[in-house]
């Protein structure tokens, strides 16, 4: 493979340079994932695994360089504090530890 890789021979495959869609297993500790796993092939998704991932796609769309306008990128922020309220509680006792001052 090594050989390969220095003739070039994967330097034009499709989708090189775009991004690898990954399952979303990351989001997921590690010993949940099996479970998780199992949930999702019978199309159950738990929500914190999905306001997780939403979480991701947030980060991504706002921190990636994304043409956003203000209002959407004022929305898509929001939206993602929300987000993590609810999956990180210590992130929403930061935020109240800052509201309370």
């Amino acid at each position: 493979m090594l050989e390969a890789l220095a003739r070039g021979e994967f330097d034009d495959l499709p989708g090189a340079g775009r991004r690898l869609a990954l399952d979303d297993d990351a989001l997921v500790p590690e010993d949940l994932r099996l479970a998780y796993r199992i949930l999702k092939n019978a199309g159950f998704v738990p929500p914190e695994v999905e306001a997780r991932r939403e979480i991701a796609e947030l980060e991504r769309l706002l921190y990636d360089g994304a043409s956003l306008d203000e209002a959407a990128r004022a929305r898509a922020a929001k939206k993602l504090a929300l987000l993590r309220t609810r999956v990180e509680p210590r992130y929403a006792e930061r935020v109240l530890g800052r509201l309370a001052r």
